[in-house]
């Protein structure tokens, strides 16, 4: 029960790893508020927490529309009675070569990857800040330190992340904690679209063998305990860091 009594706001949470940090999340303890876009995930995701014992309760939002993300952030507080745990999921996949690229899928990915992820901050601070042991852990992922071809927009998006992530541990120390999680290949359907531009699943599964040392695609299970250490009081000395989970690729 290391989180035990913690509130948790839990953004892009309805599904893949934010779903499994969720879970995670319940059985050691705390208090979850969702917030995601896709309604019937999310209502599927809660009464799975809910029949784990948890207590929960779900805010659509759109994530990359400024004022829907503030009045559900204001809701979930509400709910929670507060925030001691701000984890952010929020991720949108384009894949295609610089040259072919529409430049509105590029501002979609920043408009979700990016800004979602500094709006979250910015109106949950407050919140954080009230309590004795607040935290904020972005998305990021082992494509923004090592990109690749046709993750242009992706990669640069989830380097962004990163950067910001640092930044804002610096701003907001030493009363709130700031880290991010860089997940490598993990198994969910977030991928398919590089999966698709990367001519189909058995070539990737061919390139994760010979460039990932454990060789095989992580699934979110493996990825939801660093959200539960980065968030707990075991973890009181660590901000302003991005810890990579990738089977070793990197």
């Amino acid at each position: 029960m290391r989180l035990k009594d913690y509130r948790a706001l839990l953004v892009g949470a309805a599904s893949g790893i934010g779903r499994e940090t969720a879970l995670a999340f319940v059985h050691e303890g705390a208090r979850v508020a969702v917030i995601d876009v896709n309604e019937l995930e999310a209502i599927h995701a809660v009464e799975l927490l809910e029949g784990e014992g948890g207590n929960v309760t779900f805010v659509k939002a759109d994530v990359a529309c400024e004022p829907q993300l503030r009045e559900a952030i204001l809701a979930a507080a509400s709910f929670l009675g507060g925030v001691d745990v701000l984890a952010q999921f929020v991720g949108v996949q384009r894949a295609g070569t610089v040259e072919g690229f529409p430049t509105e899928d590029w501002e979609r990915v920043f408009a979700v990857n990016v800004r979602s992820q500094f709006l979250g901050a910015k109106y949950t601070i407050p919140f954080l800040r009230q309590s004795e042991r607040g935290v904020i852990i972005n998305m990021a992922s082992a494509a923004g330190i090592k990109g690749g071809p046709g993750l242009t927009a992706y990669a640069a998006s989830k380097g962004a992340v990163i950067a910001f992530t640092r930044a804002l541990a610096a701003e907001l120390a030493p009363s709130i904690r700031v880290n991010s999680v860089s997940p490598g290949w993990i198994d969910t359907p977030f991928n398919q679209p590089a999966i698709e531009f990367m001519h189909g699943l058995e070539r990737v599964n061919a390139i994760v063998r010979d460039t990932v040392p454990l060789r095989r695609q992580g699934v979110p299970k493996e990825v939801a305990p660093c959200f539960v250490f980065l968030a707990c009081e075991d973890c009181a000395y660590i901000t302003g860091q991005n810890i990579v989970v990738d089977g070793g690729r990197l």
